[in-house]
């Protein structure tokens, strides 16, 4: 039995989709260009600490440089139907981050639960052409 099949079993047949969290691992994100951080260990945090049902899927660059690491949390179906819109997070560096972004999808996440505080410090607007760019969750 593959993993994947394992994943399905364990959301269950009927589980909603839940929030998909995108890190970006591109020419600067997840890279020694941003000195200091475990990027491998970011990312398996991350993956360890969403509930069941979520994805986190690594990207390559989402032109956002600058917000090196970038992380975009997309709402579930629900958080899009209730007015839920991508969040865009950078600079998210701190080994604290993951948690708090799983905790946030645990509650709801876009459209459905204000982020935790600390969430808004790292929130920022990338341009249209950016936005664009991301593939659909």
């Amino acid at each position: 039995m593959s993993r994947r099949t394992d994943k399905r079993k364990t959301a269950g047949a009927g589980a909603p989709a839940t929030c998909t969290v995108t890190v970006c691992r591109g020419c600067c994100c997840g890279t020694p260009k941003i000195p200091g951080v475990d990027h491998a260990g970011q990312l398996a945090a991350l993956r360890r600490a969403v509930p069941d049902g979520a994805r986190v899927r690594v990207t390559g660059c989402l032109d956002a440089c600058e917000q090196a690491n970038v992380v975009v949390v997309q709402p579930s179906a629900a958080g899009r139907a209730a007015g839920g819109r991508p969040v865009w997070l950078g600079l998210v560096n701190d080994p604290d981050a993951a948690q708090d972004i799983a905790d946030w999808i645990e509650a709801g996440g876009p459209g459905l639960a204000d982020p935790p505080g600390v969430l808004d410090l790292y929130a920022f607007s990338p341009s249209r052409r950016v936005r664009a760019e991301l593939p659909e969750g």
